[in-house]
């Protein structure tokens, strides 16, 4: 979603990313919104959307929907993008409620973006666990938030 603000005299853009951490096209969006605004003043905001809230089950990587949803439209999306991902091996995928929790605090501070860049780079590269609260406390830390 896109839409135009006007600040300060200035007409400028903003891209609204609804997301959750363990959403790997969210990561992909990521990669596609750069190269399509190059050389634009484009602000990219984040919002949060849990795909599955509780008491909902989250996804196992050993049923049959992730690795093929992954081999048929993930990796062919993520090597045209050149993005490095991977599906992870954290079975149940986590609940993203906790990691949006660092995010409001992070976006307080500006930090929202690079927030949410960190916690999908830390699930699909990094496969950590982003349920956890010391890697959310790792991730905060790396961004600039106090521990």
């Amino acid at each position: 979603m896109s839409y135009f603000l006007f600040k300060g005299g200035f007409l400028s853009q903003q891209i609204i990313v609804y997301t959750d951490y363990v959403c790997p096209f969210c990561l992909l969006a990521e990669e596609a919104i750069v190269q399509a605004t190059e050389g634009m003043d484009v602000e990219i905001r984040w919002r949060p959307f849990e795909l599955r809230p509780a008491p909902v089950p989250t996804l196992k990587v050993e049923d049959p929907y992730l690795p093929k949803i992954w081999q048929d439209s993930v990796y062919p999306m993520a090597k045209k993008l050149g993005v490095p991902i991977k599906l992870p091996n954290i079975s149940p995928q986590p609940r993203t409620d906790k990691a949006f929790e660092v995010f409001a605090m992070a976006e307080e501070l500006g930090l929202g973006h690079a927030y949410s860049m960190a916690a999908l780079k830390a699930f699909f590269q990094q496969e950590r666990d982003i349920g956890n609260p010391e890697v959310l406390a790792d991730i905060g830390e790396s961004v600039g938030l106090e521990r």
